[in-house]
C-alpha cells in the first residue's frame, strides 16, 4: 500500500509541475481521482480478457482429424502429384457439433513453403455441392490467403458456423501455384473433387474435373461450443484408419463409435477423433512416422483429448516378413515395451489410454505376413493386452472379430475378402465392442 501511495504521489507531483497544480488539495483530489480511474480499469478489462483465455483455452475441441503423411514411394503415391491454379473440394464428417468452426492445414512434410490462395467451408448437399448459403469463407490471421512454411501448420481464425454433429463439411482450398503434393492423407475413403483451372472456393455447383479419395493439406477441424466437450482420440494403423470400408459411407470403427456416442442418452460431448494411418506400426517407419514418433502430433497436441484408444501392433508382425525386412523384425516383449512407453506418455499427460487387442490375420493374401511364429506373438500382446492391467481398460477387438471355431482367422461375416482388414460389418462388430461406461470421470459424464 506504501509503495502505491509513492507511486501516485510520484506521479502527481510531475504532473502538478507541469500543469502548475496550486496546492496540496488540488494534488490530492487528483491522486484520489487518478487511483480510482486506474483501479477501474484494471478492474473492467482484465477480467473480460481472461474470460477470453478461458473460453479459448478450455472449450476447443476436434471434431474431425486425418494425419499428415509424406509420399513413401513405393508403398504411397499421391494422386495428382501436383495441383496448378486449381481448387480442391473435400469432404469431412464430423463427430460433435459446435457453434464456431476452424480448420487446420498442414505444410508439415513440404520442403518449400505453401501457398493458399483461399479457403471456404460449407455444408456438403450431395456430391462436391454444397448447401446454399452454408459457405464462409475463412481467414488465417485475418487474411483470406497464407503462405505455410515448410513444415509448420496453420490454424485458420474461428468463425461463428453451425457445425452439425455426424454431419458432412466441405472445406475447399484454392492453390493458385503449382503446387506438388508432399503432405496428404492417403487413404480419405472420402471422394475430394478436383477442378480445372480457377478459384471455385465458394460455388455453390463445384466444377469437377477429376476426383480422388485422398485429402490433401488438411488435418483437422476444431469447434468451439457453450460448454466443455472432450476428445477420444483412435490411434492406429489401417484397420483404424478404415481400410476396405465402403467410400463416402464413414464406416470407420471410429465413425460408427461416434454415432453410438450420439445415440446414447444423457449429454453427447464425447468427439471420436481418427489417427489412424494404413501401413503405420508402432516402432518403425513405413507409412507415415511410427507411432512412438507421432504420438505427441496426434494424441497429446489433439484439441480436448481426454482418451486415448490404442490398436497398433499387427503391422509390426507381418510388415517384416510381406516387404523383406528381416533387420525389422521385432518380438512381442519389444512391441509390449512400445505400448508402454505410449501408456507413460499419456498418463503423464493425465489421459485415460485403453488397450486394444489384435484382430485375427490367418490366411492373409499379402504373401509372408502370417507366419505360425507371428501369431504367436500376436497372442503373446494380446494376453498382456487382457491381463497386464497397465491401460486404464481393454477393448477385446480380437474377440469382437474372430471366428469362434477358429479363432486365429476373422468371422467369415466380417472379412473384407484379405483375411486381415474387416469389412463394414466388421468394423460394426468392432464400434460395437467398446464399452462406453470407459469414458467417464468429469465434464457433463452420464
Amino acid at each position: 500500500m506504501a509503495s502505491r501511495t509513492r507511486f501516485f504521489e510520484m506521479i502527481g507531483r510531475k504532473l502538478s509541475l507541469r500543469l502548475s497544480i496550486p496546492s496540496n488539495l488540488q494534488r490530492r483530489a487528483f491522486l484520489v481521482a487518478a487511483a480510482a480511474f486506474i483501479g477501474a480499469t484494471v478492474v473492467s478489462v482484465a477480467p473480460d480478457a481472461q474470460a477470453r483465455d478461458r473460453n479459448d483455452q478450455r472449450y476447443w475441441t476436434g471434431t474431425w482429424t486425418a494425419s499428415p503423411q509424406a509420399p513413401e514411394p513405393p508403398a504411397i503415391l499421391p494422386t495428382p502429384a501436383q495441383f496448378d491454379n486449381q481448387t480442391i473440394r473435400q469432404i469431412v464428417h464430423t463427430s460433435i457439433g459446435g457453434n464456431v468452426v476452424r480448420v487446420r492445414l498442414s505444410n508439415e512434410y513440404g520442403d518449400s513453403p505453401l501457398v493458399i490462395g483461399e479457403v471456404h467451408v460449407a455444408l456438403q448437399d450431395s456430391e462436391a455441392n454444397i448447401v446454399p448459403r452454408s459457405d464462409r469463407a475463412l481467414t488465417f490471421s485475418g487474411h483470406s490467403s497464407i503462405t505455410i512454411p515448410a513444415g509448420a501448420p496453420a490454424l485458420s481464425d474461428p468463425i461463428a458456423f453451425e457445425v452439425p454433429a455426424l454431419g458432412n463439411l466441405a472445406i475447399s482450398v484454392h492453390l493458385p501455384n503449382a503446387t506438388p503434393v508432399q503432405t496428404f492423407h492417403s487413404l480419405g475413403l472420402q471422394t475430394t473433387y478436383i477442378s480445372g483451372a480457377g478459384n471455385f472456393t465458394g460455388d455453390i455447383n463445384f466444377p469437377t474435373a477429376s476426383t480422388t479419395t485422398s485429402w490433401f493439406f488438411l488435418s483437422g477441424v476444431t469447434v468451439a461450443t457453450s460448454k466443455e466437450k472432450a476428445a477420444i482420440v483412435a490411434i492406429g494403423d489401417s484397420i483404424t484408419d478404415g481400410f476396405a470400408s465402403t467410400v463416402d459411407a464413414n464406416r470407420r470403427w471410429p465413425n460408427l463409435l461416434a454415432e453410438r456416442l450420439q445415440a446414447r442418452r444423457g449429454p453427447n460431448y464425447l468427439a471420436v477423433l481418427d489417427q489412424g494411418i494404413s501401413g503405420n506400426r508402432t516402432l518403425h517407419d513405413f507409412i507415415g512416422p511410427n507411432a512412438l514418433a507421432r504420438f505427441d502430433r496426434d494424441v497429446l497436441n489433439a484439441p480436448g483429448v481426454k482418451y486415448v484408444i490404442l490398436l497398433e501392433g499387427i503391422n509390426n508382425i507381418g510388415i517384416p516378413g510381406a516387404f523383406g525386412l528381416p533387420q525389422e523384425q521385432v518380438s512381442a516383449d519389444e512391441i509390449i515395451a512400445g505400448h508402454r512407453q505410449l501408456i507413460a506418455r499419456a498418463h503423464e499427460k493425465r489421459l485415460k489410454i485403453f488397450g486394444c487387442t489384435l484382430t485375427p490375420f490367418e490366411g492373409t493374401a499379402f504373401p509372408g505376413y502370417f507366419t505360425a511364429e507371428g501369431e504367436a506373438k500376436r497372442q503373446a500382446v494380446n494376453a498382456w493386452i487382457r491381463s497386464g492391467r497397465e491401460f486404464d481398460g481393454v477393448i477385446d477387438f480380437d474377440k469382437a472379430t474372430r471366428d469362434p471355431g477358429h479363432p486365429t482367422r476373422l468371422l467369415a461375416d466380417y472379412d473384407s475378402g484379405d483375411h486381415l482388414h474387416p469389412n463394414d460389418a466388421g468394423y460394426a462388430a468392432m464400434a460395437a465392442a467398446v464399452d462406453l461406461s470407459l469414458f467417464r470421470g468429469g465434464g457433463d459424464d452420464d
